[in-house]
């Protein structure tokens, strides 16, 4: 990469994925798309997110969708803090404190609506026929969603505490909206007890889930039916071993 644009250089990069990188050029944040990255996607994540701003959720707000070094990329604001995970990491001692903390803000964000949002049952749907299932399994998991309530509530869709900015001030900014969707908060959790689950962090996603349950008045029973959808959606662009671990929640046929 050349140093057509400032800010675009190894010191500033802030984070980065398979194929984006995320720069910090002062008060803005770059989130540079690999070359090849679609432009619908790109275009659609940035129309998801400036969505989500109308809501009133504190997100950082888009700026711009621009074209650098020949690649897509969204510029948005750079919000000074530190992220949950960082923060989990730095006190143990205060992890289900920040948990707790973790689901007031995901239920902040489930409170919310957003009608031109897509469907989460329609992503799903779409999703299961992508995998490698036989048609058996996948007509079964299309019919299990299918048979879930119908809610419309603001979905962030990789709710994860690397995803949450702590500010110095005590603000909670979300960030990573590209998975944003509208429907069950309930299939939403269950996304995010996985996450914890990929991560080897077991203990960290039980408690999650109890807190979760418990502030939400949701049964545990009734978001653990989410879990062979949410798995086989994920599996789509899953690692091997990502592949493997998620298969084993798609495979069992009841959870109640």
């Amino acid at each position: 990469m050349n140093d057509e644009v400032k800010g675009l250089c190894a010191e500033n990069i802030i984070a980065t994925r398979p194929n984006k990188t995320i720069y910090r050029d002062g008060n803005r944040c770059i989130k540079l798309f690999h070359d090849g990255a679609c432009k619908a996607s790109v275009l659609n994540e940035a129309l998801n997110q400036a969505r989500v701003e109308e809501t009133g959720i504190l997100v950082p707000k888009i700026l711009e969708v621009t074209k650098l070094n020949g690649c897509w990329a969204i510029i948005s604001e750079h919000i000074e803090g530190e992220t949950l995970s960082s923060l989990m990491r730095e006190h143990s001692d205060k992890k289900e404190e920040y948990l707790n903390l973790m689901v007031d803000i995901q239920l902040e964000i489930h409170a919310q609506h957003c009608p031109l949002l897509t469907s989460h049952r329609d992503k799903m749907f779409r999703k299961i026929a992508l995998t490698d299932y036989d048609p058996m399994t996948k007509y079964e998991l299309q019919t299990h969603l299918n048979a879930m309530p119908r809610h419309s509530k603001v979905c962030h869709g990789d709710f994860r505490p690397s995803n949450i900015i702590v500010t110095p001030e005590g603000k909670h900014y979300v960030i990573d909206w590209s998975h944003v969707t509208q429907g069950n908060a309930s299939a939403d959790a269950a996304r995010t007890y996985l996450v914890f689950l990929l991560t080897n962090r077991r203990e960290d996603a039980e408690t999650y889930l109890k807190i979760f349950c418990k502030k939400a008045e949701t049964p545990r029973y009734y978001v653990e039916k989410w879990l062979r959808i949410v798995a086989a959606s994920q599996s789509v662009k899953g690692n091997k071993d990502e592949y493997d671990f998620l298969t084993k929640f798609v495979d069992v046929i009841d959870f109640w």
